[in-house]
């Protein structure tokens, strides 16, 4: 077995432009592959600067320091072979690349071939494509090496096939949304079989603003078999031993990791951008105002999840129209979860507004106006509190609200980040009851009662809209999978209710270009993933 390799995968999670931390964290992986007695260490795409690093690319010290910090780790490889994602600038170009570090020297630049410029990615803007895939010996075998793009298109696999490779490594920062992992193994396995190569996927963990990287690195048989997957959400150093030549070429040191379910992986990457984003940012925890509806109660519990009961507080803040079920049941949920909480009363608040007001609203009657005061006056606490506590507002809004902009700007919008914003109202619903299965976290009465603001007397939401079970799957079509009205009406939708939820998302563009950012779990989320101008004359019909 001499010419038996043991390949240490770092499954790492990295801060975008925290170069000494993730300098010193690539240091330590190296440390700890060695004493594994590892040949080769394989770190994610853009390790080094964190991903995306946008336009920190654009700045000259930006660049020159994540070289300084790229000749540290040269410096320290020695009886190991490093491989390294980093920004490449060469010949007045930038690219994004691959360093292979050995015995203290980098001895190849790999080049990114592929620049995904659609959805979350804008790699066109930064980067300019390689044109060669890269294949070297290492320990007497011919691997190749490619970078995230790469492995979704044909091409880099089989110059690498066509190269003589037996192994291809591939490095990646591939981003969460439900059913990834899927498409990552039905393309790594195309890709395996066609060409007849093992592969090795490196992924990327961790929350980096709305994008959750959720590990899961693979590796491939040629057969297409898949041989190991690491922890979703979790970081951790990967050992394998790759012998080719033989048919059992990998022997694996770690146990089968369990599939999760849907629900399971959508709490994990909800859970792991918002502790992600509260920690990378530097609160000291997260601060909720708790209605004793299903968004808050919902938020809640991810927040306690990912920041832990001690790190997270509610606010209760009743007005004349909350009814007491929804503050007993508030208070019953920051008691099973040992949440800290306090109540502070608005109708005082709203009374001095609308007293104040009065002169300029003389004669006019009552409307969404003294609605949305209400709303502000609790935003207004909120920041208040963030501002002297050094906890971040987390605000409840799904994305269901979002989209036809059911929300009141400077109120319920207010705060830092939005754990839901890519969560459909009936998706709450679910993982309201998965929380519940064991036992009952969030007061079966908050699932159960017809959902309401709560801003004037005897209001539910479907005073406003149509019935969540309608809504969403119209949102679903026209957002997620652009969808026009027509097509959408001959799926069996009413006309009159889809041109009306097609322009109340048009209209409330405004309000989203506003809002939070919030963590992405779909394939099309608000923000950076779906891009429409505020001021726009065309109207769906």
């Amino acid at each position: 077995m001499s010419n038996t390799i043991r390949l240490c995968l770092a499954q790492s999670n990295f801060t975008v432009g925290a170069l000494d931390e993730n300098r010193n964290r690539i240091l330590a992986d190296v440390v700890a592959a060695r004493q594994r007695q590892a040949g080769v260490v394989i770190f994610p795409e853009l390790a080094l600067t964190g991903y995306p690093p946008e336009d920190l690319l654009l700045r000259p010290a930006f660049l020159e320091k994540t070289l300084a910090c790229l000749d540290e780790i040269s410096a320290a490889c020695h009886d190991i072979t490093c491989l390294v994602g980093y920004p490449l600038a060469e010949s007045g170009k930038l690219y994004n690349a691959c360093a292979v570090i050995r015995n203290g020297r980098l001895i190849r630049k790999v080049k990114k071939q592929i620049l995904p410029n659609y959805g979350v990615f804008d790699e066109k803007r930064y980067f300019h494509p390689g044109s060669e895939t890269c294949v070297l010996d290492l320990f007497d075998t011919r691997i190749a090496i490619t970078i995230c793009e790469d492995i979704w298109e044909q091409e880099p696999a089989v110059m690498a096939r066509d190269s003589g490779a037996e192994l291809l490594i591939n490095i990646n920062a591939s981003p969460f949304h439900m059913n990834k992992l899927a498409q990552r193994l039905d393309v790594v396995t195309t890709r395996a079989r066609q060409n007849g190569l093992d592969i090795i996927y490196v992924n990327l963990v961790g929350g980096q603003d709305e994008l959750v990287f959720d590990g899961g690195s693979l590796v491939i048989d040629r057969e297409g078999k898949r041989v190991f997957q690491a922890d979703e959400f979790r970081e951790g150093l990967y050992c394998i031993d790759y012998q080719p030549g033989i048919e059992k070429r990998f022997r694996i040191e770690h146990e089968p990791v369990p599939v999760q379910s849907k629900l399971e992986n959508i709490h994990a990457a909800l859970v792991l951008g918002i502790r992600d984003y509260v920690r990378k940012n530097g609160f000291n925890g997260a601060v909720i105002g708790l209605s004793g509806g299903i968004d808050s109660a919902l938020t809640l519990c991810l927040a306690v999840d990912a920041l832990g009961n001690e790190n997270v507080e509610a606010v209760l803040m009743p007005s004349p129209y909350t009814a007491q079920m929804s503050i007993d049941d508030a208070v019953s949920q920051c008691d099973k979860l040992s949440v800290s909480y306090n109540i502070i009363p608005i109708e005082r608040l709203f009374e001095e507004f609308n007293r104040s007001l009065a002169p300029v609203f003389r004669d006019q009657a009552k409307d969404t106006t003294e609605e949305n005061i209400q709303a502000r006056c609790r935003g207004t606490l909120l920041m208040a509190i963030s501002n002297k506590s050094g906890r971040l507002v987390l605000t409840t809004g799904n994305k269901s609200e979002m989209a036809v902009g059911y929300a009141t700007l400077y109120g319920d919008m207010a705060g830092g980040f939005a754990p839901l914003k890519d969560v459909p109202k009936m998706l709450v619903y679910e993982l309201s009851r998965w929380f519940n299965r064991e036992q009952e976290i969030i007061p079966a009465r908050v699932i159960d009662r017809p959902p309401s603001a709560e801003l004037k007397p005897d209001q539910v939401d479907a005073d406003s809209l149509p019935p969540y079970e309608v809504l969403d799957p119209i949102l679903e079509r026209y957002i997620e999978q652009d969808q026009n009205t027509q097509e959408i009406i001959a799926a069996g939708f009413d006309h009159d209710v889809v041109i009306r939820v097609v322009r109340m998302v048009d209209q409330n563009e405004y309000k989203r270009r506003q809002a939070a950012p919030g963590v992405r779990i779909s394939k099309r989320a608000f923000g950076r993933d779906r891009r429409y101008p505020i001021t726009s004359g065309y109207r769906e019909t």
